[in-house]
């Protein structure tokens, strides 16, 4: 090879060295200038579950493919939830999103981000998804809004269930008991002569009997404080200073010394009936069409009369808030999470049902049909998950969900339904309404003492009303409910104005 030859190979050779170097240093800058994947913190209540890291994982593959961001879920017990969400708000611990149940309180302090900002774009979708109605129980005091209300029933009713095969072995027309002293011809005669079942199942935390009589809480039940939801000019009175509160209370008492109401009422958690124990009368709060979600949870089939009025309370619109922590690192994440959530079904049902062919399957109709913990003989165990139970009620948009199916099937024209139920609720006189209870709080403090001293031995039977319920109201006073009610009151008024 001549000379000119080498010089020319020379060259060659460094341009091809060059050129590498440069594909090298290229390479490591973008890896060096690539951002990190986004990571959201997220809590919502419900007891953990076995598979909750494999949920965790397919949810991650579809956010990422999706909005290109990921999730860590985080799920705190029933028992526990309040209290751990209340010590992470006042430690500032870190988080991105979580369901609320004490909505109202945080967001007055400034605790939760505010989405309005967001509704004309990176959250439109969801923001007309939604029943308007709920975004006005949603909207606080200063007219903007803090957390995602569920899209689900408006009002919430109780409802009253009673085993299918009971009710066609004596021909029972539930429609017909409506107040609880109907009910005594019925527990006398499960009494009689079904003497395996237990005939009224209450527990410490009872169920709300004077919505029956038209009123709600201005707040917390802890602060015994109720209105007359449809009357325009209702006060807000202490209910257990009610005619209605007198009745009931006695009518509980009768039925606890005739041995209808489990002699544990006062102390049971509510959940904690035990596997086996066979109930004639039980209590839920629902929309439409809950037999079918609760006759799968306890394995036999129920049929249900609601006994409330379809009133959308403040209550029962924040019933399932989720919320974004203010001082979040990432806003817009968090706002394009929720709305894919409310949005989008694939989502939406791996958060409610877990992972097709794991937790549950498809049958031909599209309805989902759960997988369940079986005992010995076979026989899926009442409120047993296959692995995974999503919280519906706390995890966003009801209506782009699949039915359920399996022996207790919902009718395919659920949400049609759902949707015929919402537009004919009523609106309560008082929805939105949020008092301001910060010039009080001591006074609360000392409420909620007495009221866990009385009220669940008072609300299940299991005292004396006639000794029990004059020393409540005492020491109500002594706490201080009358300086609590009349600054409700004064704040009812001008809100009224």
């Amino acid at each position: 090879m001549n000379r000119y030859s080498c010089f020319i190979c020379g060259i060659i050779l460094l341009f091809i060295t060059m050129l590498t170097g440069c594909t090298k240093q290229n390479l490591n800058a973008t890896s060096f200038n690539a951002e990190p994947t986004v990571n959201l913190i997220y809590y919502t209540i419900g007891d953990p579950d076995k598979d909750l890291a494999l949920v965790n994982d397919k949810i991650n593959e579809i956010l990422m493919k999706k909005i290109g961001i990921t999730i860590t879920y985080n799920k705190i017990g029933w028992q526990e939830y309040d209290d751990r969400m209340n010590t992470m708000i006042s430690s500032d611990s870190p988080f991105d999103i979580a369901f609320a149940p004490d909505y109202a309180k945080y967001a007055k302090r400034g605790v939760w981000l505010k989405l309005d900002d967001y509704f004309m774009n990176l959250a439109k979708e969801m923001y007309l998804t939604i029943d308007p109605i709920f975004w006005k129980g949603a909207e606080m005091d200063d007219g903007f809004i803090y957390g995602v209300p569920t899209n689900k029933e408006l009002a919430v009713r109780e409802h009253w269930m009673y085993p299918d095969s009971l009710v066609k072995k004596y021909n029972i027309e539930v429609n017909q008991y409506n107040t609880l002293e109907s009910l005594e011809p019925l527990l006398r005669m499960i009494q009689k002569n079904e003497p395996e079942y237990l005939p009224m199942e209450l527990d410490r935390d009872s169920h709300n009997f004077f919505a029956m009589y038209g009123y709600e809480y201005i707040g917390d039940n802890r602060l015994p404080l109720m209105i007359q939801s449809l009357d325009p000019d209702a006060p807000v009175a202490n209910i257990f200073e009610t005619r209605e509160a007198k009745h009931i209370l006695d009518t509980l008492r009768r039925y606890y010394q005739l041995g209808f109401i489990n002699q544990d009422a006062a102390l049971r958690e509510p959940g904690a009936l035990r596997r086996g124990i066979k109930v004639f009368w039980e209590s839920g709060s629902g929309g439409p069409l809950s037999e079918s979600v609760w006759s799968n949870d306890l394995g036999y089939k129920i049929v249900t009369n609601p006994v409330t009025p379809e009133v959308a309370t403040t209550e029962s619109v924040r019933g399932g808030m989720i919320v974004v922590k203010a001082n979040t690192k990432h806003p817009v994440e968090s706002i394009k999470f929720l709305n894919l959530l409310n949005t989008d079904p694939e989502l939406r049902n791996l958060f409610n049902y877990g992972i097709e062919g794991i937790h549950y399957t498809l049958d031909q109709k599209g309805q989902v049909v759960l997988k369940s913990t079986k005992d010995s003989q076979g026989n899926p165990l009442p409120n047993a998950s296959g692995g995974y139970t999503g919280i519906q009620y706390t995890q966003g948009n009801w209506f782009i969900l699949n039915t359920l199916g399996g022996n207790y099937p919902d009718p395919l024209n659920k949400w049609d339904q759902f949707r015929t139920y919402n537009s004919k609720v009523l609106e309560s006189q008082v929805l939105g309404f949020t008092p301001d209870l910060s010039e009080v709080s001591e006074q609360i403090d000392n409420i909620e003492i007495v009221w866990r001293k009385y009220y669940p031995s008072l609300m299940t039977g299991s005292v004396d009303v006639d000794t029990i319920l004059p020393k409540f109201n005492h020491e109500l006073h002594e706490a201080g409910i009358d300086k609590v009610r009349t600054e409700i009151q004064e704040q009812l008024d001008r809100w009224r104005e």
